[in-house]
């Protein structure tokens, strides 16, 4: 974090303030840990810090200390809509664009409050008073522990926060195996181990309470496995009645696309899902090397992300999404056989 932002963020925070700190919808792991790891941070500061997240997230985050004080925009919105009426500070995290919020983005749009963006994805908004966006970070979570380090206030890490922080790093980071993971990420993680973070149980945590649906759910995405030799490429569907067939919850399908990525050969993947209920199909890109699905997912179905790993949607039905994406799939042809 520059200079500059530090000092409006410490003038900003001089006094005791009341604070919301706020995610993306469907939050995953990144967005919860550094939700709660800045807003226990806070508290600790002195001010009066409460998480919102536009709608609910995975069963296997909810461990994590401090969950249960989340205030769910989706469930409770005349107390998220009064929470954040009566803030001073808002911060927003592992976001860069208030369309990312749902429909919490009135809510804030109309707000008097000064707004914070910690955030890694590119392109950010102009919302914030002070922005700290730093493409290169393996995660907000990390983001996170810098911002308290900016501030001279690495004091304040205790071990709530350390598993809270520890736990977004892991998820965003693929376990530590993704390119964005620096020598500093791991200087950080150690930090977080020393003051508390017991690695070993956050692992257990996140990753070893898979449901027998879900994994009954992988088989089903495994099955369906398609791979486009000629284009590096491999993708999986799942329709609307294989998720309910299987009794799809939130974050089942979290990770899934890895599976497609990790076939040999393969330098780009895609999970396209069903969404009956809104009526789209939930994409997600994965992509090795320096093939940018952010830029494909930019250019071709409204989202975007990181290089490595992005998000997007399509309006149409799963067979025509699918038709539709084999046939661009010769425009990056080049790209796709020479990445590296």
């Amino acid at each position: 974090m520059n200079k500059e932002t530090t000092k409006i963020v410490k003038r900003l925070l001089a006094s005791p303030q009341k604070i919301v700190v706020v995610g993306h919808k469907n939050p995953d792991g990144d967005a919860v840990g550094s939700c709660l790891g800045l807003s226990f941070f806070l508290n600790r500061l002195g001010h009066r810090a409460d998480v919102i997240m536009p709608n609910d997230f995975p069963d296997f985050l909810k461990w994590l200390p401090g969950v249960d004080d989340i205030i769910i925009h989706e469930k409770e919105q005349d107390r998220s809509i009064k929470t954040i009426t009566e803030a001073s500070v808002i911060f927003t995290l592992d976001f860069n664009s208030l369309d990312r919020i749902g429909d919490m983005q009135q809510f804030l749009e109309d707000s008097d409050a000064n707004f914070v963006m910690i955030d890694h994805h590119q392109q950010p908004a102009d919302y914030a008073i002070a922005t700290y966006s730093d493409v290169s970070m393996s995660s907000t979570s990390e983001m996170v522990y810098h911002f308290m380090e900016a501030l001279d206030e690495l004091t304040a890490l205790c071990m709530e926060v350390s598993t809270q922080l520890y736990t977004g790093i892991m998820t965003d980071t693929g376990s530590f195996r993704f390119s964005s993971t620096t020598a500093t990420t791991h200087r950080v993680v150690a930090h977080l181990i020393e003051m508390g973070a017991d690695s070993a149980k956050i692992h257990q945590n996140v990753y070893d309470t898979n449901s027998p649906d879900r994994m009954k759910l992988l088989g089903v995405a495994l099955n369906n496995l398609h791979i486009l030799k000629e284009y590096n490429t491999a993708y999986i569907t799942l329709t609307q009645n294989e998720l309910d067939t299987n009794n799809f919850k939130k974050g089942d399908t979290e990770g899934f696309v890895n599976y497609a990525l990790s076939v040999q050969g393969v330098e780009f993947a895609v999970i396209f899902i069903e969404n009956k209920q809104e009526n789209i199909v939930k994409i997600s890109f994965r992509s090795k090397n320096n093939f940018s699905v952010n830029d494909f997912a930019r250019n071709h179905y409204n989202g975007g992300g990181h290089i490595n790993a992005a998000g997007g949607k399509s309006s149409q039905s799963l067979n025509k999404t699918i038709t539709e994406f084999i046939s661009i799939l010769p425009r990056y042809k080049d790209e796709l056989t020479h990445a590296s």
